[in-house]
């Protein structure tokens, strides 16, 4: 994405990588040094993870957990920083594993420097994904 491109258009252009599950692609959208937290995230989970190299292997594996169909009622809220944006969404999908329907709503902050991702904390439900019947326990969008 070219330098200019803005916090919802990267956004925007992030969620339709991972509904076509081009988990390098989407992965390609961080900045080298960019940080993702969860600050929900359940004990044994991943509560920060730091540069595009523990984010990628975070994230190898994700269309092999869920599979994503859509994120309705996405708002996206631009704040007094042009640069970071406040985000609420659901994802809507099936888990790969069970079959399970899988609905989640998402709460984000993410911020944005040079048409990249440096920092994105996903304020996720750990415990919508651990109920009995899931077998998916992990964290944030994977």
């Amino acid at each position: 994405m070219p330098a200019s491109t803005s916090p919802p258009e990267l956004y925007r252009h992030s969620l339709r990588l991972l509904l076509e599950k081009d988990i390098p692609a989407w992965v390609g959208l961080w900045a080298e040094h960019g940080v993702m937290e969860f600050p929900f995230a359940p004990p044994g989970r991943p509560g920060r993870l730091e540069g595009r190299t523990a984010i990628a292997a975070y994230m190898r594996d994700y269309p092999d957990h869920i599979d994503l169909h859509d994120f309705p009622d996405l708002r996206i809220h631009e704040t007094t920083d042009p640069a970071t944006i406040v985000v609420e969404m659901r994802g809507v999908g099936r888990m790969v594993k069970t079959g399970d329907s899988f609905d989640m709503t998402y709460i984000a902050v993410v911020t944005v420097q040079d048409g990249r991702f440096t920092s994105y904390r996903d304020y996720w439900n750990p415990l919508a994904v651990q109920a009995p019947g899931t077998g998916f326990a992990t964290g944030g969008a994977r």
